[in-house]
């Protein structure tokens, strides 16, 4: 089935299940989706912290998706997508991760830009073109900053978050989580520096309460704590 078919056939069972969900639902959405990727319990909590909203706002919105089926929610108050939620998050990761690998790699914007610019442009490409930037990307399998695209042989790389490795040891940098790209300062800090998927730097020293201190020539740095949270990777020992 192609996309555009595929589209169609969810916007289907959408009108028949309880409509289609309003802008501000698919969001919350996204936001699901990208934290039931981190394999931790998916709560309201953590849904405002990263929305940036008060708790009575998130329990309207969840709701309304449990209502139009996108949801479910357990005894325990974990929240997690069904097949039609699910489904329709993983198309709109797939044209946001899909557009942000376009501007970085076709348009040349810098990283600090490029998660508002596709949050804009998301909601209105249509899969004619969603296929058409794909080819331009040459079928890129994760976005600039190495979160899998949905789709294209989906796998998180990197099992090991900065914050807890240890002096002594190599830390190679495969992908920055997505609350990162929420937060335009810290986007800036990780591309100024060269904190990029696919770099690699020897860890000198670590103070849980300040940061990780990374070394590599010609740079020696001290990503704040906050930050190190953010950055997945792989370890190994310094020889």
């Amino acid at each position: 089935m192609s996309n555009s078919q595929s589209v169609a056939s969810l916007r289907r069972r959408q009108t028949s299940s309880g409509g289609e969900p309003t802008a501000k639902e698919r969001e919350y959405l996204e936001v699901i989706y990208y934290l039931a990727a981190r394999n931790e319990p998916v709560i309201a909590a953590r849904l405002a912290r990263w929305m940036k909203v008060q708790p009575p706002t998130v329990t309207h919105i969840v709701s309304r998706l449990l209502e139009k089926g996108f949801i479910e929610r357990n005894a325990h108050g974990e929240i997690s997508l069904t097949p039609s939620g699910l489904q329709l998050a993983e198309a709109m990761v797939r044209r946001h991760r899909i557009l942000e690998r376009f501007l970085v790699d076709v348009m040349g914007l810098p990283w600090h830009l490029i998660h508002e610019e596709a949050v804009r442009l998301e909601h209105a490409l249509s899969p004619v073109m969603e296929e058409r930037i794909m080819a331009l990307v040459g079928q890129a399998t994760t976005c600039p900053h190495g979160n899998p695209i949905p789709g294209q042989n989906e796998v998180y790389a990197g099992n090991t978050r900065l914050d807890t490795a240890q002096p002594g040891q190599s830390f190679t940098i495969r992908r920055i989580a997505e609350e990162a790209e929420e937060e335009t300062p810290i986007v800036a800090f990780l591309e100024a520096n060269g904190l990029v998927p696919g770099a690699a730097f020897a860890i000198t020293d670590k103070v849980p309460a300040i940061g990780v201190t990374l070394q590599r020539p010609g740079l020696s740095i001290t990503v704040p704590t906050h930050i190190a949270e953010l950055i997945w990777g792989d370890l190994a020992s310094e020889e």
